[in-house]
């Protein structure tokens, strides 16, 4: 009786158990159309007080939350926490840009867990 029971449930339980193997792209630019990245480069000369957006498309996430972090010259700056309802989703995040942000930046999509997802690296000039 328990093996018929073990028989019957087994291939439930192991469909109910989801393994997640995360993968993300994220990519910079200065606007985004229907979850897409648009004016994508990796530098930009922009007026004070310009976004620059970072797109992300993610597969295989658990559902919960990511973050963009924001990094000028190696040191983080700002985090931006994106909600993820589904394993596969696409957000996106933007940074406005002033007067004495000029330098090197990075966008990275982390989990919640802590692990780098994707990175996308990118020069700014504010003029």
């Amino acid at each position: 009786m328990l093996k018929t029971a073990l028989k019957l449930l087994l291939p439930t339980l192991l469909l109910a158990t989801t393994a997640y193997s995360a993968e993300a792209t994220v990519k910079v630019g200065t606007g985004v159309e229907k979850y897409e990245i648009t004016g994508a480069s990796d530098s930009f000369t922009v007026a004070p007080n310009t976004r620059i957006y970072a797109a992300t498309r993610l597969t295989g996430v658990e559902p919960g939350v990511v973050n963009v972090v924001w990094s000028k010259d190696g040191k983080e700056v700002s985090k931006t926490e994106l909600k993820v309802p589904r394993a596969s989703y696409r957000t996106h995040a933007y940074r406005t840009f002033r007067e004495g942000d000029s330098g090197a930046w990075t966008a990275r999509v982390v989990g919640a867990d802590g692990t780098e997802l994707a990175t996308a690296s990118f020069q700014v000039t504010v003029q």
